[in-house]
């Protein structure tokens, strides 16, 4: 017995790989743009927001302590030292596209790629 894939099940494969098309392409349209800048939040507060085109190492510093170094070099960041003990944020990729995130949770660090829209606006009115 040979089972024969109908024209049904052809079409239903081809829809779901198109759905499936359409909601990656939708979210690398909304997210996936290059961002210009990084943000940088310690324990919820602002911390600093930097340009990618510069290149830079950012000492970020927690009760008088350097914590996390963060390096910009061409156009995108990357968490290179961290004084956490599991140091997954330093096994994390560079960043450079708008939405993506390194987040160090023991010493509650997270830098997020922004565009210059994104980081004009605090608040959005109602």
């Amino acid at each position: 017995m040979k089972k024969i894939i109908a024209k049904k099940d052809i079409i239903l494969i081809l829809v779901i790989v198109l759905a499936a098309a359409a909601v990656w392409i939708g979210y690398h349209v909304r997210n996936g743009g290059d961002g210009t800048q990084v943000r940088i939040t310690v324990d919820g507060e602002d911390f600093g927001t930097y340009y990618l085109d510069e290149d830079q190492m950012i000492e970020i510093e927690i009760d008088g302590e350097i914590t996390n170094t963060l390096v910009i070099k061409n156009g995108k960041a990357d968490m290179i030292e961290a004084n956490c003990p599991d140091g997954l944020c330093v096994n994390q990729r560079a960043i450079s596209s708008g939405g993506e995130t390194i987040v160090c949770l023991p010493n509650k660090v997270v830098v997020e790629v922004i565009a210059d829209e994104d980081a004009e606006f605090d608040v959005v009115a109602q």
